[in-house]
């Protein structure tokens, strides 16, 4: 992207950015493809409840769709987690996911600040931008004991692991921020 082209805008989405449920699931699901990754799916209902929620956040250039995450409480609002980040191709290697991933810790603090926050990725460049929020490698064990959670895997390809591992390992790693105390 050039310095010319349009700003991204990065905010806290609402009810008035539905239009942009299934482009951001359509996104998810192609990278994953094209990166041979798993993926928990999320239906589209679920995408707009976090909009609804203002548990989204979505990047803009214009009025064209950039990226996105969002974020979600298990164990009783002990555990964050900010899932579903996603930058469009063109967009990417310019800073986006970071900016991305720092609204919604920001958020996740702002909503939650004694939750400690969470997050599985098989991505290195997510792992990095994780660390540099402050996040450590954890074991899965360290991560929230909410079975609804859990079951959000089951819709990945590499479930299966997860499954045959008791849940102790997968081909994701597992980060996890702790607040100050």
């Amino acid at each position: 992207m050039k310095e010319t082209e349009t700003e991204i805008t990065i905010m806290i989405a609402d009810e008035n950015y539905l239009s942009y449920v299934d482009i951001i699931l359509e996104t998810i699901e192609n990278a994953a493809k094209i990166r041979g990754t798993g993926i928990a799916r999320r239906s589209p209902d679920y995408i707009a409840q976090k909009m609804k929620e203002k548990k989204a956040i979505l990047a803009l250039a214009g009025d064209e769709f950039a990226g996105f995450c969002y974020i979600e409480t298990w164990g009783n609002k002990q555990f964050v987690a900010n899932s579903g980040l996603i930058v469009v191709d063109k967009f990417r290697g310019h800073g986006l996911a970071k900016r991305i991933k720092k609204k919604a810790f920001e958020l996740s603090r702002q909503r939650y600040p004694q939750a400690k926050i969470f997050g599985l990725t098989t991505g290195l460049a997510v792992m990095k931008i994780n660390s540099e929020l402050g996040y450590k490698p954890v074991t899965f064990s360290e991560l929230t004991d909410d079975e609804a959670f859990w079951r959000g895997c089951q819709t990945c390809v590499n479930y299966d692991i997860l499954q045959r591992t008791n849940r102790r390992m997968c081909l994701c790693t597992g980060m996890l921020y702790e607040p100050p105390k």
